[in-house]
C-alpha cells in the first residue's frame, strides 16, 4: 500500500510539471501584447519598453518559464497585473494572485462541496434503486430523469432553476452575488440555486455508471450463492454488491470533483457567484497572465489530486488493485 502511495505521488508530481509546462505554453502563445492591453493604445513604446522589463517579458520563453516556475516552487505565484481581480468588488493593482486565489477557490469549494453533498447519495440511490428494480416503471421513470440532465447543458439548467424557483415561486433570490472577500457561510441563500444546478449534472452522471455497476454485480455468481445461502436480500445489496460497484462509481465522482473546481465556470457567471470561475472568466477578459496562469495550475492540481483520491478510494475498496 505504501509503495503504491509513493508511486502515484511521483506520477502526480510529473503530472503537474507538464501541466506547468503546457500552461506556460498555451499562455505565452496568447493573441495579444501584455504590455499594450495594461497602459492602452495612448502607450509609447518607452513605456511599453519599461513594462515588459518590469514583467520579464523581454526575457527569453525559458528564462520566463524558470522564474515563473521557481515561484511556484516557493508559493509565490506572481502578481495580478490587471484591477479588477476581484471581480465584484474590485481590487488594486499589484495583489498577489496566491491571495486571489485564496479568495476564491474557498467559495468554489464551498459550492463544490455543497453539490457532492446534495447530488452523491441522491446518485448513488437513484442508480441502485434502477438497478435492483430494472426493466420496471421505477427504472424507466429514473433513465428518463438521468438522460434528461444528462442532455441538458448546465447554463440551461441554471436558467430553467431560477424561472422555476425565484421568479415563479419566489422562494429564493435568482443571483448569488456576494461579498467575495466574505464566506458564503455567512449567506447560504447564495448557495441553493448553483449547488442545485451543479448536483443536477453530477447526479446524473453517477446515477448512470452505478446503475450499470449494479446490474453486473446483482448478475455475479457470488450474488447468486450468497442468495443460495439464504442471505437476506438487502444484506447481499448494500453489503457486497453496492461495494463492489461503487468502485468504477468512485472514477465518475473523483472526475466530477476535478470538473466541480474547474468546470464551474458557466454556473458562477450565470448566478454571479464569486469563485474561481469568474475569476477566471476576468483573467481571460483582461489578459492577466500571471492570474490565469495561477488559477490553470489550481484547477490541475485538483483534478490530479481528485484522482488520485479515486486511486486511494480503489485500494479501500478492492485491495488487489495496489498490487496492480
Amino acid at each position: 500500500m505504501v509503495r503504491f502511495l509513493i508511486r502515484r505521488l511521483v506520477l502526480l508530481l510529473i503530472t503537474l510539471w507538464l501541466m506547468s509546462i503546457c500552461i506556460f505554453a498555451i499562455t505565452t502563445v496568447l493573441p495579444g501584447d501584455v504590455a499594450q492591453m495594461i497602459l492602452g493604445k495612448s502607450a509609447t513604446p518607452q513605456d511599453l519598453a519599461t513594462l515588459r522589463r518590469q514583467l520579464g517579458l523581454d526575457q527569453p520563453a525559458y528564462l520566463q518559464y524558470l522564474h515563473w516556475f521557481g515561484g511556484v516552487l516557493h508559493g509565490d505565484l506572481g502578481t495580478s497585473v490587471r484591477t479588477g481581480g476581484c471581480g465584484v468588488a474590485f481590487c488594486n493593482e499589484g495583489v498577489q494572485v496566491s491571495t486571489l486565489l485564496g479568495q476564491r477557490s474557498a467559495n468554489s469549494a464551498v459550492l463544490a462541496v455543497a453539490a457532492l453533498v446534495i447530488g452523491v447519495p441522491i446518485s448513488i440511490g437513484l442508480g441502485v434503486l434502477a438497478a435492483v428494480h430494472r426493466d420496471t416503471w421505477i427504472d424507466r421513470l429514473i433513465n428518463v430523469f438521468v438522460l434528461i440532465w444528462i442532455s441538458v447543458p448546465e447554463f440551461v439548467t441554471g436558467m430553467l432553476l431560477i424561472i422555476v424557483l425565484a421568479i415563479w415561486l419566489h422562494v429564493i433570490p435568482a443571483l448569488s452575488i456576494a461579498n467575495p472577500n466574505a464566506s458564503p457561510l455567512e449567506a447560504l441563500h447564495v448557495l441553493i440555486l448553483p449547488a442545485l444546478t451543479l448536483a443536477l449534472v453530477m447526479l446524473a452522471q453517477t446515477a448512470r455508471m452505478t446503475r450499470a455497476s449494479m446490474i453486473e454485480e446483482l448478475r455475479s455468481n457470488y450474488v447468486r450463492t450468497a442468495l443460495l445461502k439464504g442471505m437476506p436480500w438487502r444484506t447481499v445489496v448494500f453489503k457486497h454488491a453496492l461495494r463492489n460497484a461503487l468502485v468504477p462509481t468512485a472514477t465518475v465522482i473523483a472526475m466530477n470533483i476535478g470538473w466541480l473546481m474547474g468546470g464551474l465556470i458557466v454556473v458562477e457567471t450565470v448566478f454571479a457567484y464569486p469563485g474561481l470561475g469568474q475569476l477566471v472568466t476576468f483573467a481571460i477578459g483582461s489578459r492577466d497572465v500571471p492570474l490565469l496562469q495561477g488559477v490553470a495550475l489550481l484547477i490541475a492540481a485538483v483534478y490530479s489530486l481528485s484522482n488520485l483520491a479515486a486511486d486511494l478510494i480503489y485500494t479501500y475498496l478492492n485491495p488487489k488493485i495496489s498490487y496492480a
